[in-house]
């Protein structure tokens, strides 16, 4: 990675919230969806937390107040994307928090990166471009270049705040608002990518934090070759799920559909497959990274499983109308692009490839540990090469000393949090045996009763413990 020498600005970033002299006036919420018992807020923070006498910026937060008579302090909802609001959190899963708010408030907030936030066009969130797996170091560099000027149009906007989307920003921000409540320390619920401005938080903060809670979280901590190693092999597991339920799903899927599947990932690779009434193509890249949400998410029924089969088989016809089709209704494009407002965050957060050398090395690996998905492992890092800022916030240990944290993860997402939470002493983690992501958030009552209990008496269930879908998955 492209750790550009900002330690000793990093190093500088010790300031007290500017935040921390006004208790907030809590306030009704704008938006006619919000709760009756969800209370807003603001903070100013600096742009720049290196300079807290500079220019400033409001960071809006929401709470969902304490219902019994023995409040304990706040737990602090980090949400994910990166873009999420956790205003919208609050208001979307207010149920998830109720044998929680017994003991606590429940406070978030929409991060300075939110989608929603408004300092950037919308265009900087929902738009960003296309991308290729470069077979060259010239088409690595060409595709570089590319990257740079979109990301530059939006950078250009508001150069200061584009270059501090990252997410030891967002913690600043979050120590703010814990300032401006009067609180000596936080526990925390970090969902999904909000696991890496908790894990920022631990790092700067660590006499701060009570107890965090991290739900799926983006591993931030590991290197590109030890993330892919890992993720590689639960794309392969989870493809192997779809398969076998291929089998059972009679005339849906046809018949081997794993070799189907390679045949037809290697022939797009050669001969993009067109989109009718669009002028989008897709290669076989474009393939695994269309279907990696599907594969991730089944849906109800197995819906979206059923509709993935229906795309290969559309696409054995030579049309990848199936895929185009359900990307656009998910996201609003026939493919999808990678966007610039979610690199702000994750580029500036170190997640890119040193350079050209990284990528192949790791291109490498994926083709040997995932036949089936090896594309998808590449895409998320290949959008910040090129990247027009250094990196911000890049990977850095956690200290000592910190409480023991608990994690959470299903099939697809228990392995990155369990080597996050297992670099704290004495945590533990609780593995979710089915699909999903974002337990607590979307409402799994054993999960959210093991995070309760650990936010609530710091009780940490025991090694091994395991929770299972109600229904099957």
């Amino acid at each position: 990675m492209k750790l550009i020498a900002i330690g000793a600005v990093l190093g500088a970033l010790t300031v007290a919230p500017t935040a921390s002299a006004d208790a907030p006036g809590w306030g009704a919420c704008q938006g006619d969806d919000r709760p009756q018992d969800l209370r807003c807020s603001s903070v100013e923070v600096p742009v720049n937390w290196a300079e807290p006498d500079g220019r400033k910026i409001t960071i809006r937060m929401a709470r969902l107040p304490a219902t019994g008579g023995e409040r304990r302090g706040t737990v602090f909802s980090i949400p994910g994307g990166p873009g999420g609001s956790g205003i919208d959190d609050l208001t979307s899963y207010r149920s998830s928090f109720g044998k929680l708010r017994e003991h606590f408030d429940v406070v978030s907030l929409e991060p300075r990166n939110a989608t929603t936030y408004g300092r950037l066009p919308r265009k900087c969130f929902a738009t960003g471009p296309l991308l290729t797996r470069p077979d060259t170091r010239g088409e690595y560099a060409t595709q570089a270049a590319g990257i740079r000027r979109a990301a530059q149009e939006c950078r250009k906007l508001d150069p200061e705040f584009f270059d501090h989307l990252d997410s030891a920003s967002v913690a600043r921000d979050i120590d703010a608002i814990r300032a401006a409540l009067g609180e000596e320390r936080l526990s925390f619920i970090a969902t999904s990518y909000g696991g890496v401005p908790g894990v920022a938080y631990a790092r700067l903060f660590p006499h701060r934090v009570r107890a965090m809670y991290l739900d799926g979280a983006v591993n931030q901590l590991r290197d590109a070759m030890t993330e892919a190693r890992t993720r590689y092999r639960t794309y392969e597991a989870q493809f192997g799920r779809f398969l076998k339920w291929c089998d059972s799903a009679g005339d849906v899927c046809g018949d081997d559909l794993g070799a189907r599947w390679r045949r037809l990932v290697a022939a797009a690779d050669v001969k993009p497959l067109p989109v009718k009434g669009d002028p989008a193509t897709y290669s076989g890249f474009d393939l695994q990274v269309a279907a990696m949400p599907h594969l991730v998410s089944p849906g109800p029924g197995n819906a979206r499983w059923k509709e993935l089969a229906q795309a290969v088989r559309q696409a054995e016809g030579g049309d990848a109308t199936g895929f185009a089709t359900y990307v656009q209704a998910g996201i609003g494009t026939p493919k999808p692009p990678s966007f610039i407002g979610m690199n702000a965050t994750q580029c500036a957060d170190g997640l890119r490839y040193r350079d050209y050398r990284d990528y192949r090395a790791v291109r490498a690996l994926g083709e040997r540990l995932s036949p089936n998905l090896h594309g998808m492992g590449l895409w998320h890092r290949l959008g910040c090469s090129g990247w027009p800022a250094p990196a911000a916030n890049p990977p850095r240990p956690l200290p000592a000393g910190l409480p023991p944290f608990l994690g959470a993860g299903t099939w697809t997402d228990h392995a990155d949090t369990a080597d996050l939470v297992r670099r704290v002493p004495g945590s533990a983690t609780v593995r979710f045996d089915g699909h999903g992501h974002g337990l607590y958030l979307t409402g799994d009552a054993c999960t959210i009763g093991h995070a309760d209990a650990y936010l609530t008496d710091l009780r940490l269930p025991a090694p091994g413990t395991t929770c299972r879908p109600t229904t099957a998955s």
